[in-house]
């Protein structure tokens, strides 16, 4: 209900960077229009359209442990690493530090594939997960309660940062916060069987 009502609200009929010209879907990149490629990874979707194309499909967005797990291993089975690929920070394995700016296919960057088998887990763009955004095990709360907590509870965790996000930054374990309608960053999704 609350993706319909968002949808109604604003108008959406595509993602928000996307538009029809002579019967060619074509998706603006920073000031150029270019054709919709089928193999390269969607962009600038709010949680409500990732929603809505796993209904459409007939799955499911991952949960954030399901996401963690298939990006970095198992902790319980002693396979977790830092990034999918080990524990080392290899650049040539990701698009990020705004190298490729999320236009390689889905298929590339084959050695950077997590210990089950999943391409470009890190880099490319942050991930939808169907978590809402709240503290790890363990956390306190800083010297500035209120800022510490502000989005917890009302938003929801992206994970595997994106081609803008800096290779000095990131770590399979970083997480991001994002109401669903966020549209305007470099943000997709991908899918688990129901």
């Amino acid at each position: 209900m609350a993706g319909l009502k968002w949808r109604k609200s604003t108008g959406a009929k595509h993602p928000l960077f996307w538009k029809k010209e002579n019967g060619i879907w074509l998706e603006r990149h920073f000031d150029q229009w270019l054709p919709v490629q089928a193999n390269l990874p969607v962009k600038h979707v709010s949680y409500w359209e990732a929603q809505a194309y796993c209904k459409f499909a007939g799955r499911r967005l991952p949960s954030e442990f399901e996401w963690e797990v298939a990006a970095l291993g198992n902790r319980e089975q002693g396979t977790f690493n830092k990034f999918p690929w080990g524990n080392t920070m290899e650049t040539h394995r990701v698009d990020m530090d705004s190298t490729h700016l999320a236009r390689l296919p889905v298929t590339a960057l084959p050695e950077g594939d997590s210990p089950f088998g999943c391409r470009q887990m890190i880099g490319t763009v942050w991930e939808w997960t169907d978590s809402l955004f709240f503290p790890y095990s363990g956390f306190t709360m800083d010297m500035y309660p209120f800022m510490s907590t502000l989005q917890f509870g009302d938003h929801k965790v992206v994970r595997g940062g994106s081609c803008a996000t800096s290779s000095i930054l990131i770590r399979g374990t970083y997480r991001q916060a994002y109401t669903p309608d966020r549209n305007d960053v470099f943000v997709g999704f991908r899918t688990c069987a129901q």
